[in-house]
């Protein structure tokens, strides 16, 4: 069994829509890092995201943990032309392919941008390729809102849609067993 720690980095202060604009994260909290660094397993290995925000909130959490290279699968979903405008602007632009893009999550896409099965895709193979290589060790994968709630179905059985309804708050934590191809949810978004 194969137990995953996937954590969203710190928050970024952004009201803008980020997916892969590499943005800076705020970690004064350290409190919450402290209680997300104690509530993590020592004995598991910890990787990123290579976006700025992941990588630096991994960094507070490594000094006790064994550190492996950053992994740019497990990026935030690409909002392409989307990216970094808000949302009224989002829908003021593409107002049709902007609302069908979150009511009917699949193969639609932002222009430029992936499709929530692109991610979906992108982000289960990234996973499968660490467990492979460091099995059976468990995994702290920190990464993003869009990466963590694509992984949700697969050990929910919920649709894209219902995932999308998850809060995955900066810090939150959301674990899964995995054993052989069982996905089992432990819990979603915790809060240290």
């Amino acid at each position: 069994m194969t137990r995953l720690w996937l954590v969203r980095h710190g928050p970024t202060h952004q009201r803008v829509m980020t997916g892969w604009r590499d943005v800076p994260v705020d970690l004064s909290d350290k409190a919450a890092l402290t209680r997300l660094d104690a509530y993590l397993p020592r004995n598991a290995l910890l990787v990123s995201s290579d976006l700025i925000r992941a990588v630096q909130t991994a960094d507070a959490l490594t000094p006790s943990r064994t550190r492996l290279p950053h992994c740019n699968d497990l990026r935030e979903i690409d909002f392409g032309a989307w990216d970094g405008l808000h949302h009224t602007q989002v829908s003021a632009r593409d107002p049709v392919l902007s609302r069908q893009f979150w009511e009917n999550p699949g193969d639609l896409a932002a222009p430029n941008g992936e499709s929530w099965n692109d991610v979906t895709t992108r982000v289960f193979r990234a996973i499968q390729t660490l467990i492979a290589a460091h099995a059976p060790a468990h995994l702290i994968i920190v990464a993003h809102m869009g990466a963590i709630m694509s992984q949700i179905p697969r050990a929910t059985g919920q649709t894209a849609f219902q995932a999308m309804g998850h809060s995955i708050d900066p810090l939150g934590v959301t674990d899964i067993k995995i054993r052989a191809k069982d996905w089992q949810i432990g819990r979603i978004n915790h809060r240290p």
